[in-house]
């Protein structure tokens, strides 16, 4: 039996129906490591400053 066409509800896409998701924050481009490590050092320093 074909339980596709019995008329039951229809699975969700998961993908957006637009391309403007894709503009907004293009993927693979993390900053470099070395901005991370200064932003971590400089909490870590501000932290130990109080």
């Amino acid at each position: 039996m074909d339980y596709s066409k019995s008329g039951g509800p229809k699975r969700r896409s998961t993908a957006p129906k637009h391309g403007e998701h894709k503009l907004q924050e293009p993927k693979g481009k993390q900053p470099p490591k070395e901005a991370l490590l200064a932003r971590m050092k400089a909490a870590a320093q501000a932290k130990a400053a109080k």
